[in-house]
């Protein structure tokens, strides 16, 4: 064998080699009780995250210290899916803070948001989308890791009189604007065609220069490249309120209910600073 073919076969093993290595890393954070290599099959959620090797495992333990034990300190707040904590990461010199949702173990709604959020916002980037940072199962646990946002969410600026005035005119049509940037990305520009289903002040996060960020997809809908941004179902999903009177109604989806709870429900409410009935 020549000396050159040699050392292409000699790095092609390395790297082999180095791959295997990491998968079987991964594995061992992603399988609860690390134990993929006695025989037990994978779980849906095991498999789902080991097919998105784009996003990052983090283990429980890192993420325990990260929020002092998940201390109330730390909560950020609390809904229907579970609860959001502020935590720090520490990697040498380098900090950096996030924000951990723990998602019920007592809600299949936690496992669907937790699948949801996995294949919708670890495939998709874009300015006005908060980004998923990692996962980490760990036994019954769901938890998802997201950029923190100093600045919370829009309703906490728009329905409280003392915040409401750090708002002009200018800022607002700003964070209009970029809402309706994320939208369109979401139903027309990214390689996921997503139908966001719960789009509400709570849901649009501020980082550090209140530029908006959508997040929680926890319902979200996938389509097809080709695929109508339409359909039915007979599970309603969204926060009444917001949603649009056909979605209520008929239990038809498509792209329109995001823009009517955005420009509705999230623009006018901009406007008037009051809280959807």
């Amino acid at each position: 064998m020549k000396r050159g073919m040699r050392k292409s076969v000699e790095l092609e093993r390395k790297r082999r080699y180095k791959k295997k290595k990491k998968r079987n890393m991964r594995r061992s954070l992603v399988y609860s009780d690390n134990d993929y290599s006695n025989g037990r099959e994978p779980s849906d959620t095991e498999m789902l995250i080991e097919e998105n090797a784009e996003l990052k495992v983090i283990d429980f333990k890192t993420l325990a210290i990260a929020t002092n034990d998940f201390s109330e300190a730390n909560k950020l707040g609390q809904g229907g899916f579970g609860s959001v904590y502020k935590g720090t990461l520490r990697d040498g010199q380098e900090v950096q803070e996030i924000a951990v949702k723990r998602l019920s173990t007592s809600s299949e709604h936690g496992s669907q948001e937790f699948k949801n959020e996995v294949l919708v916002i670890s495939k998709l980037q874009h300015r006005n989308l908060v980004r998923l940072l990692g996962c980490c199962t760990h036994e019954d646990e769901k938890i998802l890791i997201y950029e923190y946002m100093p600045n919370k969410s829009l309703d906490t600026f728009l329905f409280d009189p003392r915040m409401r005035g750090l708002f002009d005119w200018k800022k607002r049509f700003e964070i209009i604007l970029g809402i309706g940037r994320g939208i369109l990305y979401l139903h027309r520009d990214s390689r996921l065609r997503v139908v966001h289903r719960d789009l509400k002040a709570s849901n649009i996060l501020l980082d550090e220069e209140l530029n908006p960020k959508i997040s929680d997809f926890g319902t979200a809908r996938i389509f097809g490249g080709n695929e109508r941004l339409q359909a039915n179902t007979r599970k309603v999903a969204g926060t009444f309120g917001y949603m649009s009177p056909e979605c209520v109604i008929e239990g038809r989806f498509s792209e329109k209910p995001d823009v009517f709870r955005c420009f509705r429900s999230v623009a006018a409410r901009d406007c008037e600073g009051k809280e959807e009935l």
